[in-house]
């Protein structure tokens, strides 16, 4: 399996530095970096990084905006919001700007590799942090909807409502395939099936929808 690579957009050197380290020790490469939004948006579309990690606060435009034009743009890159979860108006800004995960920057060596790894296979990076805040602004406020007589609600087969447990569990696509003792290619056909079936848009919608309507 090749490497993925990642861009860094932070406007602090020793945090891109940081990263650096820790993720070319691990196997993954380095596409560029970048320390501004506008620099973020123009190195994406030259570089065709598989994943951005990118931070919010920045000189001339900040990682929400950068985010929203890269993914407006086009670019398959997968993008990481690297925050504290102390700004909620920014993560639900993120998610709206079609970000892909978010990570603590103080994240542990592992997480880095594992989040730019689960990025870049497409999968989104929800952390139990993130899932909880997202239910709570987007779920929590007009309370969950009563699952149908067999508990799946509309018509999700059984190893649909399977896998979306699991989504709302926080796992990705090759975590749930080894659970369910199925092949990560039919992880995402029934992924699409659950999108589709439950009308949302991403992943992230489809676990607010899960917890909503009883089945996580």
């Amino acid at each position: 399996m090749t490497a993925p690579t990642v861009l860094l957009v932070d406007d602090h050197a020793t945090m891109r530095a940081g990263f650096r380290m820790i993720l070319e020790a691990s196997g993954i490469e380095i596409a560029g970096e970048a320390a501004t939004g506008v620099e973020a948006v123009d190195r994406a579309a030259h570089l065709a990084p598989d994943v951005v990690f990118m931070d919010v606060q920045m000189p001339d435009m900040d990682g929400i905006e950068a985010t929203r034009r890269i993914v407006a743009s086009g670019s398959a890159a997968s993008i990481v919001i690297v925050t504290t979860f102390d700004r909620d108006d920014y993560l639900f800004a993120a998610l709206d700007a079609g970000a892909s995960g978010f990570l603590l920057k103080n994240a542990g060596p592992e997480e880095l590799v594992h989040a730019a790894r689960v990025a870049a296979s497409g999968d989104a990076l929800l952390a139990p942090e993130v899932t909880r805040r997202v239910i709570q602004r987007h779920g929590g406020s007009a309370g969950p909807v009563e699952p149908e007589a067999n508990g799946i609600p509309v018509d999700l087969t059984e190893r649909e409502a399977d896998v979306l447990r699991l989504l709302a569990s926080a796992m990705s696509n090759a975590e749930i395939a080894k659970e369910l003792f199925i092949g990560e290619a039919t992880v995402k056909t029934h992924v699409s099936n659950v999108l589709q079936k439950t009308g949302t848009r991403d992943r992230v919608a489809a676990v607010v929808w899960a917890y909503r309507h009883g089945v996580a």
